[in-house]
């Protein structure tokens, strides 16, 4: 006959017995976590299709950040590397595409802006698949630095295979999805939209002057990248003068690589509110 004491340990037995099928549950779609009390990178999983298998994979890369320190956007601004991403050794991967959800402007001492991310962070992933009916095993080596007072590269290394089902990092990564800027065309947009793009020759370097429509009160920044990573535009600067309904920033065209005209050259523009971001590909006249 079972006494109490018999069922308390079985009960607790139990109780060790699901948290340990949980966890190892919840380590499926998840790598572990590579780094220090500073900061530190992982793969997670998103939901996958269930049948037929998946023309793209959902995943992403987090990257955890102690207070005070700070990593970069694919543009790292007036100083700073972006991180670097390398997928070799993935298996039955085509194509890895990284998202970067909007950033932000973090002026840093000497007068100079740099951006990127001062809190955690995901980036979302992309993936086409070699063959669709086959599971994905994404390897990953990261290259990133982060910055306090002094800034420190970081490499980290993280293995994840993808299986198709829901994931328990599925919504954390939906969000990261929903801040990466929406890409409209020139005009377009809603409450946030870049209304016009304007290039004059100035006394020392040709300007360009760039319209945003936003909604009244609310903050707006304004992130101009060239072509390829070899450019190194300055960071646009708001200016008065807009009409009604509009914010009006300026910036220089300098920074292209030697030798390089800016006439046809396709600059990206990012106008970002706290609660919405948005990306504009114009062609300079």
């Amino acid at each position: 006959m079972m006494t109490s004491i018999d069922r308390v340990r079985l009960t607790a037995a139990v109780c060790l017995l699901l948290v340990g099928a949980r966890a190892a549950g919840a380590a499926e779609d998840v790598s572990r976590w590579d780094g220090d009390a500073r900061s530190a990178a992982r793969l997670i999983a998103g939901a996958q299709a269930t049948g037929g298998g998946a023309a793209l994979v959902r995943a992403g890369i987090e990257i955890r950040l102690k207070k005070g320190w700070h990593t970069y956007w694919r543009y790292p601004g007036d100083a700073g590397v972006p991180p670097q991403f390398d997928f070799k050794g993935s298996q039955n991967v085509k194509q890895v595409e990284v998202l970067w959800p909007a950033p932000e402007r973090l002026p840093e001492a000497g007068g100079i802006s740099i951006i990127g991310y001062e809190h955690d962070v995901i980036l979302p992933l992309r993936i086409v698949p070699q063959d669709r009916g086959k599971p994905v095993v994404l390897r990953l080596k990261l290259d990133y630095a982060i910055c306090e007072k002094l800034c420190v590269p970081v490499e980290a290394k993280a293995e994840l295979a993808l299986r198709s089902g829901p994931a328990s990092q599925d919504a954390a990564l939906t969000a990261a999805e929903g801040r990466v800027p929406k890409k409209l065309a020139l005009g377009e947009g809603g409450t946030l939209a870049i209304r016009s793009v304007r290039r004059e020759d100035g006394s020392v370097r040709p300007r360009v002057w760039v319209d945003v429509a936003a909604a009244a009160g609310i903050p707006v920044d304004l992130l101009a990248e060239g072509p390829t990573p070899q450019w190194a535009l300055p960071l646009p600067t708001a200016v008065d003068g807009a009409p009604a309904g509009l914010r009006r920033f300026v910036f220089e065209l300098d920074g292209a690589p030697p030798g390089i005209k800016y006439e046809g050259a396709l600059l990206t523009l990012t106008a970002i509110t706290p609660g919405d971001a948005i990306e504009v590909a114009i062609r300079l006249d």
